[in-house]
């Protein structure tokens, strides 16, 4: 673990983030069935800012990954109605046995960790699986652009 949060470390300070990792670590389940239901209502751009704002109060200010004062913050910061996000949050079933198919199918997949990024090419398709330098991201898009030309 000391490994991870080095590495993570050295690679928000490059981005700006000042990663605090003595948070709770404990079950996102309902996080995920958050971002999944809002994404599936309100679109990918909502998603985003769900996620960003999750991530931010995790991995900067210790907030516990599922409680409902942290999803209800992320719910505000991404401009999500008050009152259907609380409606939502309190429901502890809604979207649940959706959000557990996807994870599952994901899973069957071999997908056990994030990120997990698949990049199509046209001759053949590269997968990352983990933190990667920005680095790794680029020489994988390079010799994609390069096997499309």
């Amino acid at each position: 673990m000391q490994k991870y949060t080095t590495l993570m470390s050295t690679y928000g300070k490059e981005a700006g983030i000042d990663f605090d990792f003595q948070g709770q670590v404990a079950n996102t389940l309902d996080a995920h069935r958050l971002i999944q239901h809002f994404q599936e209502g309100l679109g990918p751009t909502t998603a985003d800012k769900l996620v960003t704002s999750l991530y931010t109060q995790y991995f900067t200010q210790q907030a516990h990954p599922s409680a409902s004062e942290t999803l209800l913050k992320a719910t505000s910061d991404a401009g999500i109605n008050r009152a259907t996000a609380e409606a939502f949050v309190a429901d502890e079933y809604e979207g649940l046995p959706e959000t557990k198919s996807l994870i599952r199918e994901q899973a069957s997949n071999g997908v056990d960790s994030v990120p997990y990024v698949v990049v199509e090419g046209k001759r053949r398709d590269f997968t990352l699986v983990g933190a990667k330098e920005v680095g790794e991201y680029l020489k994988t898009l390079e010799v994609v652009a390069k096997e499309a030309s």
